[in-house]
């Protein structure tokens, strides 16, 4: 179980609350495991506390990489856009089965799609929850993020989860081993990555998933990886980092 703290006393009874809502332990002091949570008064983030540790990881919507992939991303004609159909469909909607850090999700509905954000790790979870929260309030972003909601949920489970309506699209970004060298994964996202785990039971997700997607399911995967599940794909859109493996549903 992880931890959470407060960077002043001031913020304790936020932190008691985000432990209480997402399982984790509060510490009154800094905790000495590798990991841990800690709410400040701009966000709540992930620390690496060994000598590996890329700095505090947290999700903001706001600025940064994922400002700057908003504007200037190249909109609906970008290969991600067209892989999950916003050039196609009119205001789709879509679900992120494996949410993540969000950025995949913003993308989609800073283009237009509204969007479902499921996620099964509680950490995922309660770090995306206080981003969407402060983002709502913010007036450059707040139309899209009232696009944007949120399903804590394990997605292999996606045949018994109660959704308002049926998704136009379901897309897949599961967790993928990398090798401990390679130069291509960022610091962040492998720090994210040894606390999570692995998606290693990605490849039941496919047949749930085609399921329930009206139109396609959409899987990020890396450029020399194999097919999710074996299944090969109605396509493939190709980058120089990773494709995107598209299963057009028949009829659509």
């Amino acid at each position: 179980m992880i931890s959470i703290t407060s960077s002043d006393n001031s913020l304790t009874p936020e932190a008691q609350a985000i432990a209480t809502q997402w399982g984790f332990k509060f510490s009154e002091t800094v905790p000495q495991e590798s990991f841990f949570l800690q709410i400040t008064p701009a966000h709540l983030q992930l620390i690496q506390s060994d000598k590996r540790s890329p700095g505090p990881i947290y999700i903001d919507f706001s600025s940064g990489s994922i400002a700057h992939r908003r504007l200037f991303g190249g909109g609906k004609g970008q290969t991600i856009a067209k892989a999950v159909g916003l050039n196609k469909y009119a205001s789709p909607l879509i679900l992120d089965a494996t949410a993540g850090m969000g950025k995949d999700a913003f993308i989609f509905a800073s283009l237009g799609a509204e969007v479902i954000l499921m996620e099964r790790s509680a950490i995922s979870a309660a770090l995306l929850t206080d981003a969407l929260h402060r983002a709502a309030s913010d007036q450059s972003i707040s139309d899209i993020i009232e696009r944007m909601s949120f399903v804590f949920a394990d997605s292999r489970q996606l045949d018994t989860q109660k959704l308002d309506r049926t998704p136009d699209v379901i897309y897949l970004d599961p967790m993928f081993p990398h090798r401990k060298k390679s130069a291509l994964v960022k610091k962040e996202m492998l720090a994210f990555q040894n606390l999570i785990g692995d998606d290693n039971d990605s490849n039941e997700l496919l047949s749930v998933c085609l399921q329930r997607a009206k139109k396609r399911v959409v899987v990020k995967r890396p450029i020399k990886a194999p097919f999710l599940n074996e299944k090969k794909p109605t396509l493939s859109m190709k980058m120089k980092k990773h494709r995107f493996d598209i299963y057009i549903k028949p009829g659509t």
